[in-house]
């Protein structure tokens, strides 16, 4: 999960653990819908330091005092968030109603057994933007509701490129020239992503992979698709972009922050990253206010095929009060409440009509295209073991761009360890 800093901060999606994978035995096997108790809840989630969620759950509390929602804040980093839900839920622990995860998480979450399936009819998803149901299903059954979606997006130097005459990148070859040619003459670096061995890195791989018409695993994580001629070229994309000095060195060792960092003070030319940083970028402290624009992030042959972030809902299987549990699903995510999420939490919501909702456009103007990036994005590799796979991924990919293999060599080994980790199950 992709937790938001106050007033807009960085999004930290450092997953870095290697969790085991268990069969929840035991556990509740009947799905989420209108049976089951009622009673007080627990919700955990990363630290909400906006605050709006303390203020969504205060409304709740207040209309429904027998069913109070009481709110538990893990430490903000997603690798701390997902080490102490695993730990209770591994444990058997009821303590958590609801969960708000990651959406990488829950295929591993569902497959151990450990949060309970949905009944689809008892929820709104017809009103989701189409994609992001996608990321809370496993096994042909939703296992969460999603909440907040996420996609990345190209921020350019709109200044330096009308100055050129040039518009924005469509392609990978358009910002390959572009980062080349009209960087170097601005004093700028070419481009960024967040390209540090950690979950961002794996969001920007898959990205690539995927852009090149792609996969790395597929039938849920059962099958290793990764070693293909598009594999191959997403990751010369990348690779390429570090040897021919377009993508800088130091990209090697930023995640969201430092990128958005380096482009707000005016040092880069292109930059890919998540949502948040429009608000930052145009701040007043910001040297590239007003001078900044943002589009689709560009493919091969035109806009990319994304990759999905965002968190998900989920009941945890041993939940005493799950028909609760399925009603705060349902209040987390109506129209009211979604609004809440994107004016007073910074967070893309998941309802498709608030992203053509005029007065929230004037105010997000980043919203069109954000709508874009997500239609066209797709979950990051499911799997019941994510972590592993997760892992193996960001490592690989992070020798191809340190030029200690190359692509080739690299999609290789990434098909023989992915194939290890998919042969445990």
């Amino acid at each position: 999960m992709r937790w938001k800093r106050a007033a807009g901060r960085g999004l930290l999606a450092a997953t870095l653990i290697c969790a085991g994978y268990s069969g929840g035995a035991d556990v509740r096997a009947e799905p989420v819908g209108d049976t089951g108790e009622r009673g007080p809840l627990t919700l955990v989630t990363g630290g909400d330091l906006t605050g709006y969620l303390r203020g969504v759950l205060k409304d709740w509390n207040r209309a429904r005092p027998g069913e109070k929602v009481t709110l538990v804040e893990l430490p903000e980093a997603a690798d701390e968030v997902r080490a102490q839900m695993t730990t209770s839920l591994r444990s058997g622990s009821d303590r958590f109603d609801v969960l708000n995860i990651d959406v990488a998480w829950t295929s591993e979450f569902a497959a151990a057994g450990w949060i309970s399936p949905l009944e689809a009819d008892r929820f709104p998803v017809k009103s989701f933007l189409p994609p992001v149901v996608e990321t809370a299903t496993f096994g042909g059954r939703l296992h969460a509701l999603p909440y907040v979606t996420n996609a990345g997006l190209l921020y350019y130097r709109k200044d330096v490129l009308d100055r050129e005459g040039e518009k924005p990148p469509r392609t990978w070859a358009e910002l390959e020239r572009l980062a080349k040619t009209v960087a170097p003459k601005y004093g700028l670096d070419g481009y960024a992503g967040q390209f540090l061995p950690y979950e961002g890195l794996t969001v920007n791989a898959a990205e690539a992979v995927q852009s090149a018409g792609g996969t790395i695993l597929a039938d849920e994580g059962a099958r290793v698709t990764v070693d293909s001629p598009a594999a191959r070229r997403g990751l010369e994309f990348l690779a390429g972009g570090v040897r021919e000095g377009w993508i800088p060195k130091e990209a090697l060792g930023y995640k969201e922050e430092e990128s958005r960092q380096v482009f707000q003070d005016g040092r880069l030319l292109f930059l890919r990253n998540w949502p948040y940083v429009h608000k930052l970028a145009g701040g007043e402290d910001s040297a590239v206010a007003g001078k900044f624009g943002v589009v689709p992030l560009p493919g091969p042959n035109g806009p990319a095929a994304g990759v999905l972030g965002g968190s998900n809902l989920a009941v945890n299987a041993r939940s005493e009060h799950p028909r609760s549990a399925a009603d705060l699903l349902s209040h987390l995510t109506s129209e009211g409440v979604q609004r809440r999420v994107l004016t007073e939490g910074a967070l893309p919501p998941v309802r498709a009509a608030l992203y053509e909702d005029p007065g929230l456009v004037r105010r997000f103007p980043y919203l069109p295209t954000l709508r874009e990036s997500v239609l066209a994005a797709e979950p990051r590799p499911k799997s019941p073991r994510y972590q592993q796979v997760n892992l193996a991924i960001q490592a690989v990919v992070h020798d191809a761009m340190a030029q200690r293999q190359t692509p080739a060599e690299a999609v290789a080994r990434l098909a023989r360890e992915l194939e290890a980790i998919v042969r445990r199950d």
